[in-house]
């Protein structure tokens, strides 16, 4: 099941409002590198594991 996550649950001084979403190594690798990049956090495991902890199962889209 794909997994989604979106910035603005969690506020932040650059007032992120990216989401992401896809299997849930990419989002946890995506997430833990805009938290290091953009957001100023330490590139550990620390971070990997915070961010996986807050994703969510993507909403079914209906057609």
């Amino acid at each position: 099941m794909r997994k989604v996550t979106d910035s603005r649950e969690y506020p932040s001084e650059t007032k992120c409002t990216l989401a992401l979403s896809g299997e849930p190594e990419e989002v946890v690798r995506a997430t833990s590198d805009l938290a290091v990049s953009v957001h100023g956090h330490a590139d550990d495991r620390e971070i990997r594991e915070q961010t996986g902890a807050g994703l969510r199962d993507e909403p079914t889209q209906l057609a």
